[in-house]
């Protein structure tokens, strides 16, 4: 538990004072918190408890990178993605990062660069995604879940930038990956 003291107040961050489970799944465990803000008073919020999870940025020696076309029931339909998925138990995200680009995409990466973590939805979900730069990458069989269904693709990195700037490409992580690794490539 993080103890924290701003403002002559103190509180502690993602540690309710009291919690109600309203639901346990396989992906989400979603609850009432009681908690403590920052200012001293307390509040009553929905929170979803996840494991987290990491995505691989894969990129070829051509610059292109490996786009998945997936159905998403949420969604109602088709959405452009990087590899990725949830952190299984015991599991480190780099090797939940490798385990999901093999699975999905079909694909070994002999390098392997931490890229950067971010918070997906942090008004009411404390999942936290770690993004990892595959280089070095060669073909394997796939073995992905029931419920995937998936295209995999290979884009031209401008291409794909292209593709989120018209909205072509609207999934969070995915655009803030493929953006990160455009400044990277060109060093700006």
């Amino acid at each position: 538990m993080l103890l924290i003291k701003e403002n002559n107040h103190h509180f502690t961050r993602g540690h309710p004072i009291k919690r109600r489970t309203i639901h346990v799944g396989k992906v989400i465990d979603l609850g009432i918190e009681i908690a403590s803000l920052p200012t001293g008073g307390d509040c009553e919020l929905e929170i979803i408890r996840h494991p987290g999870g990491a995505v691989a940025l894969a990129l070829n020696s051509d610059n292109e990178v490996c786009l998945l076309r997936q159905y998403r029931y949420a969604t109602g339909g088709w959405l452009w993605e990087l590899p990725g998925g949830r952190l299984e138990q015991g599991e480190s995200a780099l090797e939940s990062a490798q385990r999901e680009l093999r699975e999905e995409a079909g694909l070994e990466a002999g390098k392997w660069q931490t890229f950067t973590e971010i918070w997906s939805t942090p008004g009411f979900c404390d999942e936290k995604l770690y993004l990892y730069l595959a280089r070095d990458l060669k073909s394997v069989e796939s073995c992905r879940d029931e419920d995937e269904v998936i295209e995999v693709h290979w884009l031209p990195l401008g291409e794909a930038i292209r593709m989120c700037d018209n909205n072509d490409i609207s999934d969070a992580k995915t655009m803030i990956g493929l953006y990160r690794l455009q400044r990277e490539i060109s060093g700006t």
